[in-house]
């Protein structure tokens, strides 16, 4: 079990990660940092860090070979950093499985804002565990999620989420029915405002919306123009 100041810092830019290592460190966290994926993945997925901040170009195997390697058996979250204001790069990080995405040079302050951003998500699920100990079942027609082990099944099939789809799926089934707005998932997961330009909430409902859909392939999320995201079961 990770403890919540633990991060796992995966850059081949010796000055860059050091300067990063140093300003954590003196924020309070443990830095482990890796300048390849190769050395990276078999630290991460056995310490399972709080969060791992992940550079796409890295040599040899690339930060997005590593995330998709890793999402399966890390538990935990994780921040990509690209060097390009590339909207496919940050795209393709959401779909393989990164929590959230800023671009490099970023500001240590703006970067200290995200992880503790990522990590009161967590602190916020477990006083939700704790004070749901007693049920942590919702069942909502076909759809099961457990809140205590994180898992889901639909149509007594398990679903295999990563910790992003897993909240976003969680808050959707508490308003089943009702539309969620962009705003209010953006404020309930990530902690800011929804500013119009934002789009990593609408590749993350893509990518659950593939993942929880009707037997015949019909979509379960919908997406209402202009207002968000509903739930239909």
């Amino acid at each position: 079990m990770a403890h919540d100041n633990t991060i796992a810092l995966v850059e081949d830019d010796g000055e860059l990660a050091t300067l990063i290592g140093e300003y954590l460190t003196n924020q309070g966290f443990h830095i482990s940092i890796f300048h390849n994926a190769e050395d990276a993945m078999q630290h991460i997925v056995k310490a399972q860090p709080a969060l791992v901040i992940l550079d796409i170009m890295l040599p040899g195997m690339s930060g997005m070979d590593l995330c998709k390697k890793i999402r399966a058996e890390y538990h935990g979250f994780i921040l990509m950093q690209t060097a390009l204001e590339d909207d496919i790069d940050q795209m393709m990080g959401l779909e393989f499985g990164a929590d959230d995405y800023v671009i490099k040079q970023v500001q240590p302050r703006l970067l200290l804002s995200r992880i503790r951003a990522l990590l009161r998500r967590s602190e916020r699920q477990k006083i939700n565990d704790e004070s749901h100990n007693t049920s942590t079942t919702t069942s909502v027609g076909p759809l099961k999620i457990n809140t205590k082990d994180r898992s889901v099944t639909l149509y007594d099939t398990q679903v295999d989420l990563t910790c992003a789809e897993f909240e976003l799926l969680e808050l959707l089934i508490k308003s089943v029915g009702n539309v969620v707005s962009r705003d209010d998932i953006l404020q309930q997961l990530r902690g800011f405002d929804y500013d119009g330009f934002d789009r990593s909430i609408d590749r993350r409902i893509s990518r659950l919306r593939k993942k929880v859909q009707g037997k015949d392939g019909t979509e379960l999320i919908k997406t209402i123009r202009g207002v968000g995201y509903q739930l239909c079961l």
